[in-house]
């Protein structure tokens, strides 16, 4: 499966409850934190949520 990288380029203080939770869930706390995840659907739904706070790369 290809990997991708998800970096949190903005901070999460004026955002939504359900932002802050699905950041949470993909392991994003701070500004500058990246992780590395599968890609497949359920990511892609979770990216949609925060598309202006992220910044995915593919690996």
């Amino acid at each position: 499966m290809e990997k991708v990288k998800v970096v949190l380029v903005r901070s999460l203080i004026a955002a939504k409850p359900n932002q802050k939770v699905t950041a949470a869930s993909l392991g994003l706390r701070k500004p500058g934190d990246c992780v590395l995840h599968d890609n497949d659907a359920v990511l892609a739904g979770k990216v949609a949520v925060l598309h202006h706070l992220v910044k995915v790369e593919s690996l």
